[in-house]
């Protein structure tokens, strides 16, 4: 097999014949059939893992004295295979360490790794990692090791160092400016070590500093740019759904989009809320926006875990956990709610009734009938209920320990008329119940009864 050379190794092409890949590219078919039926078995099987053959120009890392290359595209834009080729080639061209970071370890599995685009699923068989999920990390036949992490927890990038790095959906993570920093830090191996950042965009001050930093060259794609890689079925349906939207405009064409006209809440509010970790709380809850109804298609299960104590002369609120889950029965989502009572050590579990009190009673009655639940009935709409908890952050009085970009998104969209006409605000909803409970409601210690 050709050794490519170090600069730059992404742009290499790991089949052996150059010049036949790039007449396949460029011929018409006529020559094309004629030039693969002259090549060997084993040239063809070259072929069908030269990635430099296949890729799509926007996929290839631009030439230039770069450190980060951040490729920002919509849902199914290739950003995944990039990045993973990417690694691939720095393996390749012999880096032995490198750092897969992820929003999650199961992101990192799930996508990563053993997703159809994940470095277990490229290349060639028998140059193909395997996987030590005791010890989360990757192992190449040639001895390369990719140790995997998770955004949840940046200090476990403090130490280890590496020669190349791949960070998957940066915008999802809890913690992305010091996850980020931590992983640059560990990058001090090798003759230049570089790192490849893939990821949808969001309108966060995280992505707008990346983006402007010195070192860091920029790709865009849009869904459409990739769309004879995927099924006719999802490219018809996705854009007669989301085609022209805002929403469609931020996943489909991966723009990073402004603040929303009328949203009580702006991403500058929430950047300025977050701090990394609480302090000694004094109150603790769970609360809950339960779906209408259950099922594959129903609306998610609200559940957000929130703390409150004072400091100095003001009560402060310590938004701690985004629990929400889609998809479940009553008796399933209040399990999980009741787990994270325990987790937490909260107080009590706080419930909007609205969609059926007795039902809430039932399925918590049936898991403990001594758990403490206390309940609300919601009589004004979401955004009334929304507009004291929204000014609550402007005065500063609201913390989030970390980063919740799902529940992120829906606060932002509170108030506009996208939060009218699109999915119930769960997350949201949960929260604001919560911080309403904690800060808003009479000073006096609630009166907690057995369901």
């Amino acid at each position: 097999m050709t050794k490519c050379p170090l600069q730059p190794p992404q742009k290499c092409s790991l089949f052996a014949t150059d010049l036949t890949a790039s007449i396949l590219v460029s011929a018409q078919l006529k020559t094309q059939i004629s030039v693969l039926e002259s090549l060997e078995t084993n040239d063809l099987i070259a072929l069908e893992h030269d990635w430099m053959h296949s890729a799509r120009n926007v996929q290839i890392a631009p030439d230039g004295d770069w450190i980060i290359w951040l490729f920002l595209g919509g849902r199914g834009a290739g950003k995944t295979r990039a990045g993973a080729e990417w690694i691939r080639a720095q393996i390749h061209n012999g880096a032995e360490r490198v750092a897969l970071v992820a929003p999650t370890y199961a992101d990192a599995r799930e996508v990563m790794i053993e997703g159809e685009s994940g470095l277990r699923n490229i290349g060639y068989p028998s140059e193909r990692p395997i996987y030590e999920s005791s010890r989360r990390r990757l192992v190449w036949p040639n001895g390369a090791v990719g140790h995997v992490f998770s955004a949840e927890d940046p200090d476990g990038l403090r130490g280890p160092q590496f020669d190349a790095g791949w960070a998957d959906e940066f915008c999802a993570w809890s913690y992305p400016e010091e996850t980020l920093s931590n992983l640059r830090f560990g990058l001090r191996l090798g003759s230049y070590p570089r790192l490849v950042v893939t990821s949808t965009p969001k309108p966060m001050p995280a992505l707008r500093k990346l983006i402007a930093g010195q070192d860091v060259t920029l790709t865009r794609a849009g869904t459409l740019t990739n769309k004879a890689h995927l099924s006719p079925v999802f490219m018809q349906t996705i854009f007669e759904v989301y085609g022209g939207t805002r929403l469609g405009r931020q996943e489909l064409d991966g723009e990073i989009l402004d603040d929303l006209q009328g949203a009580l809440w702006t991403r500058q509010m929430i950047e300025q809320a977050v701090v990394e970790h609480a302090p000694c709380l004094d109150k603790t809850i769970v609360s809950i926006d339960p779906p209408v109804t259950s099922g594959a298609r129903a609306d998610s299960c609200g559940i957000i875990v929130a703390g409150s104590c004072d400091i100095g002369r003001r009560t402060l609120a310590y938004v701690l956990h985004d629990g929400t889950l889609q998809g479940l029965s009553p008796e399933r989502w209040a399990k999980h709610a009741v787990a994270m009572w325990e987790k937490w050590d909260a107080d009590y579990i706080l419930v909007e009734i609205n969609q059926g009190g007795e039902m809430v009673k039932s399925v918590f009655n049936a898991i403990d009938a001594h758990i403490p639940i206390r309940t609300v009935y919601a009589s004004r709409g979401k955004v009334a209920r929304a507009e004291p908890v929204a000014a609550l952050y402007e005065q500063g009085k609201v913390k989030h320990v970390g980063n919740f970009p799902e529940l992120e998104d829906e606060l932002c969209a509170l108030g506009t008329l996208s939060s009218k006409q699109g999915k119930s605000p769960d997350r949201a909803d949960a929260l604001v119940w919560a911080i309403n409970d904690l800060l808003l409601k009479s000073r006096s210690d609630p009166r907690l009864r057995q369901l």
